[in-house]
């Protein structure tokens, strides 16, 4: 067996490296800025309640039919465009796409009343009402990203007319499969008497229950990394923008929160068939238009089997799967995937045409919706 060599002078050279690099992370902790990363492309383009619908500054010979991103309620938006260096949105843009983005806002109590139907049937459908008035189409491409995958689905079930093709990018499904920590953390919850005692669900209670399921990577080694990476500051700039993002997190409207952890998580209303908004129940054998379906590798909160359950409750001939290196948040900020992930969406799109330029809603729809 090989002797061990210990000293204290390599003691004290270890020491000192890493004294070195404490120092520069907390340097790069006082120069950060915390740059607006391309928002400064975007427009507020329509209002709906604390809802706002951004529009991206599109290229020159971009496509005709456009594409609105329909982000998770439990996170901010601004993932999908995060630095200048890191967006998928700057990413689809350079591919021509024309982005619509929707940014939920920030519940506060007089929206603890709100339901899975007010943000599906209302705000969901007020927005692609309003993209269809501006375009004249019949029918947009729809983008949801996690949660707002899922309430695409919903969505796309329920007013398939207006919806063109379909993409879902890490969107929990089947919300019982056996790798999916969250639902069994879920499974016991009494979320009736949550909403009772808080009325809207804070965000800092859903960014613990989140933490909680790697909190050793999450709560420890992150920060040990951020250190050592502190010479790099790509490495320091992106770490901190996911902070500031990760801690960024809005409150849950009491009714929604009732419903999807109720409907979805607790009794899997959705792959039952059996979700209801309003008086219609969500059956997705009603998709029938082409679907993507992009979901990451190692995906801790929504394990890829939760999103490929997709494939065998739709009613759509044109589906697709995508499969990323990476992890829920690491497909949109890591280099690679990312690129990937444009890469997918653009190339999935062109292969079914762009049919919008037909403008077959008539100009006067237009004028009275606007």
């Amino acid at each position: 067996m090989p002797r061990v060599n210990f000293s204290l002078e390599n003691l004290r050279k270890e020491r000192a490296a890493y004294d070195t690099k404490r120092r520069q992370a907390g340097r790069r902790l006082l120069i950060w800025q915390d740059d607006e990363p391309t928002h400064a492309q975007r427009d507020v383009v329509f209002a709906h309640g604390k809802l706002r619908l951004f529009r991206y500054k599109r290229r020159e010979n971009g496509r005709a039919t456009p594409l609105l991103m329909v982000y998770a309620l439990v996170n901010r938006p601004y993932m999908a465009d995060l630095l200048p260096d890191c967006s998928l949105i700057g990413d689809l843009l350079d591919r021509g796409l024309d982005i619509y983005l929707i940014d939920w806002g920030y519940p506060d109590s007089d929206d603890r009343f709100r339901s899975l139907e007010d943000h599906v049937n209302g705000d969901l459908d007020a927005c692609v009402e309003h993209i269809r008035a501006v375009h004249g189409c019949e029918a947009i491409d729809l983008l949801g990203i996690c949660q707002g995958g899922t309430l695409s689905l919903c969505y796309a079930t329920l007013f398939g007319e207006k919806i063109r093709t379909l993409i879902t990018t890490v969107t929990p499904v089947d919300f019982k499969t056996a790798t999916d920590l969250l639902s069994h953390l879920v499974k016991q919850v009494d979320v009736d008497a949550l909403v009772a005692a808080y009325g809207n669900i804070p965000g800092e209670f859903l960014n613990a229950v989140f933490l909680a399921q790697k909190p050793l990577q999450l709560m420890h080694q992150k920060y040990v990394d951020f250190v050592h990476n502190a010479h790099d500051p790509v490495a320091t700039n992106l770490f901190l923008a996911m902070e500031k993002w990760i801690f960024d997190s809005p409150a849950l409207a009491g009714a929604f929160f009732r419903d999807f952890v109720g409907g979805c998580y607790q009794r899997n209303d959705l792959v039952k068939g059996a979700l209801r908004i309003t008086s219609r129940l969500v059956d997705l054998k009603h998709l029938k238009m082409p679907i993507l379906n992009i979901f990451a590798r190692d995906d801790h909160l929504v394990p890829p089997a939760a999103s490929r359950a997709l494939a065998r409750l739709v009613g759509s001939e044109d589906y697709t799967e995508v499969e990323l290196p990476g992890g829920h948040i690491g497909v949109y900020v890591s280099a690679k995937a990312r690129r990937q992930f444009a890469l997918s969406v653009a190339d999935w799109l062109d292969q079914r045409g762009d049919p919008a330029s037909a403008r077959t809603v008539t100009q006067k729809k237009i004028a009275e919706e606007s």
